[in-house]
């Protein structure tokens, strides 16, 4: 591995430094010594002298050496009397006359301090801006050309997403053997766009492509085509496929194409910014390359609903794989090539593991093991358990732990009730999540306590019934408010935030309102994978969206009165948990639904009646 040294300012200064030791000795060996002109006159009455050289203005000299080993020493003085040639001839000196140039001192006194500044100048630019391009290399492509040794990484190391390497594995065919495919007349398709959510590994599977082929990667962003000057994308994207050629067969990929094929006539730049330009090249060397010379054009997006229709049609970008977010085996399988990495794991059950995190992506799990090996350093523990991703899990979804946060003791007699009113509704109605955890240490920004609920596999459906508990789950914690302090409080708002979201989703996208009928209003979405929930309005009355907004109501006040009857029912539980709540802090769901039951927590006795 080349090893790159950096300039350190130390190298100067002792630089420097010895530059002066140098110039010491030499001034010690070859001292010249000033005299005055009478002092000289004198070593020329004693035939002291022994040569001179007279310029202009000066005479320079030798004075003859007191002993055999003596040292002669230099010696300089003024130039007084325009006759000292007959006076060193009356005394036998020998004498020269020279005349001095000023020229190159001249030169290199004007020519010195420009050098010098120019050097400073360019070091500093160079500093300040390492990625700026030449001039020389403006129009020249910034991939980066990665090999099998560079990457190396293989379809082992991606895991998850086994339908979106099944449609690669063609591709990695094509490249190791061409001729199957030309044999018959087909052809490969010339572009292939990775889809999905961030952090899903669309990136990893086009190197793992490149790794399993052993070909050339062209890797560069989409954002990387767009320079100041107008052109330079164009120049780029020919410069890119002109060195994809001369090493085919090789991959090109384009990580967040969104970046350069947005749809043209979007911002209202007109045809001619540099952005289109760039895009309108890039169209016109997917016509142009032959797929059967074994270059292959990869890109990833999670915006694909933005990108211009004319990138997408058959012949460019003509085959789109999904790479969505995995479900539970797949997470396991994820989990399981990011444990590899740990050199300490003691009991962890990874099934469990996957399961209370549904929904997470590959970036998220790889994030997960990572906190929980930090976790373990930190807790001085010898290997990483279980309680560690337990741990991580909650400090991925709710945040972390705020233990200085102070709260009053009436506050957190409110997030005691409120927490195990979510908790209580939710383990009183069928088919909801069940409950993980209830704790009221506060976590994240806000949160003063949360109930963690988990899944215990993925679900794709949901029906009306379950909705609608979800609903009053939600609600609970205001309910339990109402119930014991007949008062609210400012808590619920990110509850009541999440309730009308559901409900209103019910009215107007699963038509699950008996007064709007199955009916779909809600608008076209503006993204499929980074913002589900912004959307256009739907084309409907005032009328109609005043029943909306009654019926979204109507739905919200009776689930809130399903989670207040349950809670009156429970008073009594309700009152022993929070004992238990307050005391420990956190309690499980397995806890709870013991005190539910009636029956005692170990380790906890119950009060003597007085």
């Amino acid at each position: 591995m080349k090893k790159h040294y950096k300039f350190s300012i130390w190298y100067f200064i002792i630089g420097i430094w010895i530059v002066l030791i140098v110039q010491n000795y030499l001034a010690g060996s070859f001292a010249v010594k000033t005299l005055p002109y009478s002092e000289f006159l004198q070593y020329l009455e004693q035939g002291k002298v022994a040569e001179v050289a007279i310029t202009a203005n000066e005479i320079q000299g030798r004075l003859k050496a007191e002993s055999e080993n003596g040292k002669e020493q230099y010696f300089k003085t003024v130039k007084v009397d325009p006759e000292i040639s007959e006076l060193l001839s009356a005394h036998h000196v020998k004498y020269s006359g020279t005349i001095e140039s000023t020229f190159l001192r001249d030169i290199i006194s004007w020519l010195l301090p420009v050098f010098i500044f120019l050097g400073v100048w360019f070091f500093l630019m160079k500093k300040m801006m390492p990625q700026q391009p030449g001039f020389m290399s403006l129009g020249k492509s910034k991939a980066k050309i990665y090999k099998q040794e560079a990457t190396g990484i293989t379809f082992d190391d991606v895991a998850g997403v086994d339908e979106a390497k099944v449609e690669l594995e063609e591709i990695i065919e094509f490249l190791k053997n061409p001729d199957k495919f030309t044999d018959f007349g087909g052809q490969m398709p010339k572009g292939l766009l990775l889809v999905g959510p961030p952090g899903t590994g669309k990136t990893m599977l086009a190197k793992a492509v490149a790794g399993e082929s052993n070909v050339p990667f062209f890797s560069i962003s989409g954002s990387e085509f767009v320079e100041m000057f107008v052109g330079l994308g164009a120049a780029r994207v020919r410069d890119m496929f002109e060195e994809a050629k001369k090493n085919a067969p090789c991959i090109i990929f384009i990580d967040e194409l969104d970046a350069l094929g947005k749809a043209r006539g979007i911002g209202g730049y007109g045809g001619h910014d540099e952005r289109e330009q760039t895009l309108n090249q890039l169209l016109v060397e997917l016509d142009g390359f032959d797929s059967n010379i074994g270059v292959i054009l990869m890109a990833a997006t999670n915006r694909p609903e933005v990108l211009d229709p004319a990138l997408l049609r058959p012949g460019r970008f003509d085959r789109q794989v999904l790479v969505d977010r995995p479900d539970k085996e797949g997470r396991k399988k994820i989990l399981e090539v990011h444990l590899r990495k740990v050199k300490r794991i003691g009991d962890l059950d990874v099934d469990r593991l996957a399961a209370m995190t549904a929904g997470m992506v590959g970036a998220d799990l790889a994030n997960l093991v990572n906190e929980a090996t930090l976790l373990a350093v930190r807790s001085r523990k010898e290997r990483v358990e279980m309680a560690q991703f337990e741990e991580a899990v909650e400090r991925v979804v709710a945040g972390l732990e705020k233990k200085n946060r102070l709260i009053n003791k009436k506050e957190r007699n409110i997030v005691a009730y409120h927490e195990l009113g979510h908790a209580i509704v939710s383990m009183s109605l069928p088919d909801t999540d069940p409950v993980q955890k209830i704790t009221i240490v506060p976590r994240g920004i806000a949160a003063l306590g949360y109930t963690m609920q988990l899944p215990t596999e993925d679900r794709y459906l949901m029906s009306k019934t379950e909705l609608l508990n979800k609903i009053a789950t939600l609600l609970g914690g205001r309910a339990a408010e109402q119930t014991v302090f007949n008062e609210i409080s400012t808590g619920a708002h990110n509850d009541l935030a999440k309730a009308a979201d559901i409900a209103r989703s019910m009215v107007i996208e699963y038509g699950m309102s008996e007064q709007m009928g199955q009916v779909y209003l809600k608008g076209e979405s503006k993204g499929q994978f980074l913002m589900p929930g912004l959307s256009q309005r739907g084309e409907y009355s005032e009328a109609t969206a005043r029943k909306i907004d009654e019926e979204v109501k109507k739905i919200i006040d009776e689930q809130y009165q399903v989670a207040l009857n349950i809670l009156a029912g429970q008073r009594d539980t309700i009152e022993k948990a929070v004992q238990v709540l307050l005391e420990k802090e956190k309690i499980s769901g397995e806890e709870l639904k013991q005190i539910m039951q009636g029956t005692e927590l170990p380790g906890r006795e119950e009060e003597p009646a007085t």
